[in-house]
């Protein structure tokens, strides 16, 4: 069974990084350019798992991992926040808001791949 995963994050270079290194592992893959166009995408799927930055425009990844832990349908799906940030005060920030875990970019491919697989169950 593959493992769907919405990946949002305002870099195009950034989604396409994250398809590389998922579609040859055989995840399901469904992208977003920012927090208010990944709330449009999750009206149409039910991921099983949620990357998303922080710094992005028009909804930040704070705004949207809030916004997800509201709607019913996703209060409890896992989220991997992927950012260049690394501070303890952000990283315990996301933890409040209902983040998963914290990977900090560039990432390594098999981390992330481990890091989905056990999110996901």
């Amino acid at each position: 069974m593959s493992i769907s995963v919405l990946a949002v994050d305002d870099s195009r270079t950034m989604r396409d990084m994250i398809t590389l290194a998922l579609k040859d592992e055989g995840f399901e893959i469904h992208l977003a350019e920012d927090g208010q166009h990944g709330l449009e995408v999750l009206e149409d799927i039910a991921p099983d798992v949620i990357i998303t930055d922080i710094n992005m425009p028009r909804l930040d990844g704070f705004g949207f991992i809030d916004a997800i832990r509201d709607r019913s349908q996703t209060k409890h799906t896992p989220i991997l926040v992927l950012t260049t940030e690394s501070s303890a005060e952000l990283k315990a920030r996301a933890r409040d808001s209902g983040a998963t875990g914290w990977i900090v970019k560039p990432f390594a491919q098999d981390k992330l791949i481990r890091a989905l697989r056990m999110v996901a169950g």
